[in-house]
């Protein structure tokens, strides 16, 4: 077999993508890799329209006709990044649950009509119950590569399913942030009775005492509950409304300032949690819910590499809400947002170095 450094130099990342390689065409395996990709084919709860859970085997499928070329940080490639193979069996469990699941929302959106309402008594309960599973092998999951000394990132999936990272990562740093790419704020308690709810993620997130701060980009479709508790939370959490943020850039200010503004509310150790919906809808039409306006891909890019530039730490990230919609264009914005995250995270933590 190979050793990685054979495999670099016999590897052409000029050729053509390698649809039979790894993760963007790449040759590196799981244990030869510095960062881990871990696939969460999940999407229990998506309450619009579902497709996340292929979102990984979209990305995947797509990553491989990427050119692997990042002009500020040369030979990035050769760092090695490899991701899991998707779970056949959370697919399975999540296909399941999510067809009871379905059942149950409708029912809900119809009123809850009462002569119905004995059908769908133990549906929370058993949500809820695989929920926590899924937290707990995440998790477990997550921990081992970490202890092992690799980067970790999530690849869901809906937004859901990345609270496992949030809580190996919790065990492994006294303290870190979040930073949220998103069009929603998930600071709904329980939404519709679920509660690992992909609308509840970042509600999860903060019962982490670790997590001192929270601070959500491209925010522009909440509910006023949310509202209301990140006004309460003392400044823990921080919203940057994707309204204000583009008032201020047509009134003169530059995204260099308002990301300046973004950052200075994070402390030393980040984590990422990007939601692809936090994107003009433009890019990623086949995600669950989307939302007119958002960040455009550079925009989120440059947000990332002012993070990184600051000299915080990425400690890890997901990238959620990707869904495969009727072309390969949504698998294609997602794996180049993958590539970039991968990256910066890297140089991040002085694993590469980047020319800015």
């Amino acid at each position: 077999m190979n050793s990685k450094e054979q495999k670099i130099a016999s590897f052409d990342p000029n050729g053509v993508g390698d649809i039979s390689g790894g993760l963007f065409g790449l040759p590196f395996t799981i244990e030869e890799s510095e960062i881990v990709i871990i696939p969460t084919p999940w999407e229990v709860t998506v309450s619009y329209s579902a497709g996340t859970a292929q979102g990984p085997q979209a990305v995947m499928d797509a990553s491989p006709q990427l050119d692997l070329f990042e002009p500020s940080i040369p030979d990035a490639w050769k760092l090695g990044i490899a991701m899991e193979e998707v779970s056949d069996e959370w697919l399975a469990v999540s296909d399941n649950l999510r067809q009871k699941a379905e059942a149950y929302i409708n029912w809900l959106e119809e009123g809850s009509p009462e002569e119905s309402a004995a059908q769908f008594g133990n549906i929370t309960t058993e949500v809820t119950t695989k929920g926590e599973e899924f937290l707990q092998w995440l998790k477990q999951k997550s921990l081992a590569y970490l202890n092992q000394g690799k980067m970790v990132g999530v690849l869901g999936g809906d937004h859901s399913t990345p609270l496992g990272l949030m809580h190996a990562l919790a065990e492994k740093h006294e303290e870190y942030g979040i930073l949220q790419v998103d069009a929603h704020a998930d600071l709904r308690d329980a939404y519709e009775g679920f509660e690992y709810s992909h609308a509840s993620i970042m509600f999860n997130a903060l019962k982490l005492p670790q997590v001192k701060k929270l601070v959500q980009v491209g925010i522009r479709d909440l509910c006023q509950a949310e509202a209301e508790l990140a006004y309460q939370s003392n400044g823990r959490v921080a919203i940057f409304y994707d309204a204000t943020l583009k008032e201020n850039l047509y009134a003169g200010d530059s995204w260099k300032k308002e990301c300046k503004k973004i950052i200075a509310q994070l402390p030393q150790k980040v984590y990422i949690s990007f939601d692809i919906d936090g994107l003009d809808p433009k890019l990623c039409p086949g995600t669950g819910t989307p939302v007119p306006g958002g960040l455009e891909f550079e925009q989120a890019v440059y947000l990332i590499k002012q993070l990184v530039k600051s000299g915080r730490e990425i400690i890890g990230f997901d990238l959620c809400e990707v869904a495969p919609g009727e072309t390969e264009w949504n698998g294609n914005v997602g794996a180049r947002m993958l590539q970039k995250l991968c990256n910066w995270m890297a140089v991040s933590q002085g694993k590469l170095e980047a020319q800015y």
